[in-house]
């Protein structure tokens, strides 16, 4: 099969075997699947990860169990023991033994098939087009944040960063009642959100105002000090980017002020599903461009350009 694969040194389009499932597993036909800003920092060196890319995916079940057959699917990409101590607490994103499609220990799903452990698999609504389901586990990580935090209706937020997760997270947190405020650098980019409604600022323009809860989804080494003066006394502050880069970090105002620090990353997919299914949550606009796996060096290239949104491959 033809898959999109990191060597350490290059992204490549290579030819693989198809994957061997395990009797847990299935083999998931990838319809679409979306490049995000972790796949580009591990192309950067972030984890140290090699193997086939890609964990937004959107795909036909073409082997597992007969119930599966068939159906279109998405899938969450941390794949747990499911026996340990940390599982049976519920945190199977938190498994010791894990191993994470496409960012560690598991290949991903910039291929034609990839292997998804049955458990992980979450059925697509019919209404449900693929370039919207493709954004199950971004939207995801997005809702995880009301899952560790308390989000007061009219309570001020302050999301940095108009990138894709950054527009996912303005819309769950606006839909969630609070008064959002979403800064970028892109004036095209904020546009979608007034466009909903949401109040937005240019970075250079920006008050420095602060607010009780702050979400860090700039993608930069510098997001964490901007967010933490971002952040009132006794605050909250979102940890969502991901960075090769390692910063040296002042914690000195994160002490002074008393501000809780929470890293979030992966979240809830039924809440997901069902928000894009009801489109409480837009992601039409969020797409940039559709290319075909052959073009996969060209996809991140693009997708690291300035102003680009959500670039899709089509195995």
């Amino acid at each position: 099969m033809r898959a999109l694969h990191f060597d350490g040194g290059a992204v490549r389009v290579v030819d693989l075997p198809e994957p061997t499932p395990l009797p847990e597993d299935a083999l998931v036909r990838v319809h679409l699947a979306g490049v995000c800003r972790t796949d580009l920092e591990i192309a950067r060196g972030y984890l140290g990860f090699r193997g086939v890319l890609g964990h937004e995916f959107v795909g036909e079940v073409a082997e597992g169990p007969a119930e599966w057959l068939g159906r279109r699917v998405v899938g969450e990409i941390s794949f747990a023991c499911r026996r340990c101590e940390t599982c049976l607490r519920g945190l199977a994103r938190h498994c010791p033994a894990r191993t994470v499609m496409g960012i560690e220990g598991a290949d991903g799903a910039f291929a034609e098939l990839v292997r998804v452990p049955v458990a992980n698999l979450h059925a697509v609504p019919d209404a449900l087009a693929d370039e919207a389901a493709v954004f199950c586990e971004p939207l995801a990580a997005a809702f995880e944040i009301l899952e560790q935090v308390e989000v007061v209706p009219g309570a001020r937020a302050i999301v940095l960063g108009d990138g894709r997760l950054g527009l996912l997270v303005a819309q769950v947190l606006a839909g969630a009642g609070a008064r959002v405020l979403a800064v970028g650098r892109h004036p095209a980019k904020l546009s979608l959100l007034r466009a909903r409604g949401i109040e937005t600022a240019r970075l250079e323009e920006w008050s420095r105002e602060r607010a009780p809860l702050v979400v860090d989804a700039t993608g930069s080494a510098r997001g964490f000090e901007l967010a933490v003066a971002a952040t009132l006394p006794r605050g909250t502050l979102v940890l969502k980017s991901t960075v090769a880069e390692r910063p040296a970090l002042d914690l000195a105002p994160v002490v002074i002020h008393e501000i809780s620090v929470v890293g979030s990353r992966c979240g809830p997919f039924p809440p997901a599903l069902r928000a894009l299914e009801r489109g409480s949550i837009d992601v039409r606009p969020l797409v940039s461009d559709r290319l075909p796996l052959a073009r996969g060096a060209e996809a991140f290239e693009r997708a690291a350009r300035p102003g680009t949104l959500k670039i899709l491959l089509e195995p």
